[in-house]
C-alpha cells in the first residue's frame, strides 16, 4: 500500500468514527458549466456553485471545447473556493470529493479530473469518479429519496436514455438514441428557425405561443423497442422550412415549434410509461438538461397520473450540469468504499455502468 492510500484510508477511518455526516465535494467540468458543490449524506445541499459560459459560447451557436477548456482551467479554483466557503467547511471536513470523468468533451474533463487528483493527493482524501449521466439521475435524489425498482428518461444535449434502476449504483440501459440526442435536435432545429443558442429554452416558449399543425414524423422504431431516434425529425423539420422558403411561402415559427416539440415529446412520454408499466416502477425519474423543458414535463406528469405512478422531477437548477448532482452519486460509491485511484483520467465516450 502506498503512502497516499495509507493517507486516503486514515482519512476514511477518521471521518467514519467521527459519526458525523458525510460530506462530498462534487467537481463537474464535463462541458461549459465550471461547477463545485458541497453535499451532506447525498442528499442536502450545502453549496452548489455553478460558473457558466452561456455567454461565451452563444456567438459561436455552440460549445467549442478549446475554449470550454481554457475557461474551466480559470475558473475551477475560484469555484472550488467558493462552495467550501459558502458550506461553511474547509477541506478537512470533507469525506470525499467526487468528480466527473465521463463523458464529455476530453479536455474540460480532464481539468476536473486533475483538480481533483491534485486535491486527494495533498490532503488524502478519497477520490470517486462519476458517471456523468449517473449524476443526472441522482440529481433527483436532492428532491425525494428514490424508490426502487424505478426507471428514469435522461434527455440532453448528447443523451436520451431509458435506465432502469433495481437498487442504488445499478444501471440497465433499456433503451437508448440511435442518432441524434432529444436535446441535440433541439438544438439544430432552434438554429434552423434563427433562434439564439442554447436553443431548447428558446424552442420552448415559441412553442407555447404556437400550435402544433404542422405533419411531422414520429419515430416509433420497433414495436417492442425503447430506443429513440431524432435525425428523421430533425431533416423533416429542416426540408418543411426548405421546400417553404423555395415556394416563396412562410412557415410561422411558432408553430414549427409547437408541431418539432409534441414529435418528440409524444415519443418520449409514451415509451417511457411503457417502461414504467412493463417493469412495474415505483417512479419515473426525470434526468438531464431536457428535463427543464415545461412541455415534457406537463406531458410526462399526465402520463404518469394516468399510469398510476410518482413522477420525481428536480428543480431547474438541477436539471443542467451542476456538481451537487455529482456529489450526490459519489455519496453511493462512497457507502461503498469505492474509491478511484490516481490514475483516473477523462473517458469521453464512457458507457453508463453499474457500481
Amino acid at each position: 500500500m502506498s503512502r497516499y492510500e495509507q493517507r486516503v484510508e486514515e482519512t476514511y477511518h477518521r471521518h467514519m468514527q467521527s459519526g458525523k455526516p458525510a460530506l462530498i465535494l462534487g467537481i463537474e467540468t464535463s462541458c461549459d458549466e465550471t461547477s463545485a458543490a458541497v453535499v451532506q449524506d447525498g442528499t442536502a445541499i450545502l453549496s452548489n456553485i455553478i460558473a457558466s459560459q452561456a455567454e461565451i459560447h452563444k456567438k459561436f451557436g455552440g460549445v467549442v471545447p478549446e475554449v470550454a477548456s481554457r475557461r474551466h482551467v480559470e475558473n475551477i479554483t475560484l469555484t472550488i473556493d467558493e462552495a467550501l466557503e459558502t458550506a461553511g467547511t474547509t477541506l478537512d471536513d470533507i469525506s470525499a470529493i467526487a468528480v466527473t470523468y465521463g463523458p464529455g468533451l476530453v479536455g474540460a474533463l480532464l481539468v476536473g479530473v486533475a483538480a481533483a487528483k491534485a486535491l486527494s493527493f495533498a490532503r488524502g482524501i478519497p477520490l470517486i469518479g462519476v458517471h456523468h449521466i449517473a449524476g443526472h439521475i441522482y440529481a433527483n435524489r436532492l428532491v425525494k429519496e428514490m424508490e426502487f425498482p424505478l426507471v428514469s428518461l435522461v434527455v440532453s444535449g448528447g443523451h436520451t436514455e431509458l435506465v432502469l434502476m433495481e437498487r442504488h449504483g445499478e444501471y440497465r440501459i433499456l433503451g437508448e438514441t440511435r442518432d441524434d440526442a432529444a436535446g441535440e435536435a433541439y438544438d439544430k432545429v432552434a438554429r434552423a428557425l434563427h433562434l439564439p443558442y442554447p436553443g431548447g429554452p428558446h424552442i420552448d416558449r415559441l412553442a407555447a405561443a404556437g400550435h402544433a399543425s404542422l405533419p411531422l414524423p414520429r419515430a416509433w422504431l420497433e414495436p417492442d423497442s425503447y430506443d429513440f431516434s431524432f435525425s428523421g425529425l430533425k431533416s423533416a423539420v429542416l426540408n418543411a422550412l426548405h421546400n417553404a422558403e423555395q415556394r416563396g411561402e412562410t412557415v410561422e415559427p411558432a408553430d414549427m415549434a409547437a408541431s418539432f416539440q409534441e414529435s418528440v415529446i409524444e415519443v418520449l412520454v409514451e415509451k417511457t410509461i411503457r417502461a414504467a408499466t412493463a417493469y412495474g416502477a415505483k417512479q419515473v425519474l426525470l434526468a438531464g438538461g431536457v428535463a427543464a423543458n415545461s412541455g415534457l414535463r406537463r406531458a410526462l406528469a399526465d402520463g404518469c397520473q394516468k399510469a398510476g405512478v410518482e413522477l420525481i422531477v428536480p428543480p431547474i437548477s438541477l436539471c443542467t450540469d451542476n456538481a451537487a448532482m455529482i456529489a450526490a452519486a459519489g455519496y453511493v460509491s462512497y457507502q461503498k468504499r469505492q474509491f478511484a485511484s490516481l490514475d483516473l483520467n477523462g473517458v469521453p465516450g464512457l458507457p453508463l455502468t453499474s457500481f
